[in-house]
């Protein structure tokens, strides 16, 4: 019984070696060929999908109309119940007159396009 629990163990150890000796000639092979795939899939699906997504963004940029949106004073929006600590204290830090309206309207400064 003590031999075949010492050849099991040998057998077993050398399968083991033998084993991982394939999974890491494999795994060399794989790597390699997984990064000939992302890099085919780089310049076949995603840099035209950026290009795709580049087109549709300009196209509507073109056909979107660059008026300012009707002002609705809502009551829950744009409440100050304190004021910034920058410039006037109204305007938010990445204010943009054309597009953010302040509390009372937005900021008529006669340069319509």
């Amino acid at each position: 019984m003590a031999a075949l629990r010492s050849w099991s163990r040998v057998l077993n150890r050398a399968f083991l070696t033998q084993s991982r000796q394939f999974a890491a000639a494999a795994g060399h092979v794989e790597s390699h060929q997984a990064g000939r795939m992302w890099k085919i899939l780089t310049f076949v699906v995603a840099l035209p999908g950026v290009g795709v997504c580049m087109l549709n963004a300009y196209l509507k940029m073109q056909h979107h109309s660059h008026g300012q949106p009707e002002f609705v004073a809502y009551p829950h929006l744009r409440i100050r119940s304190k004021p910034f600590p920058w410039g006037d204290g109204s305007k938010t830090l990445f204010h943009n007159s054309h597009v953010n309206p302040l509390p009372d309207g937005y900021e008529d400064h006669g340069d319509h396009h």
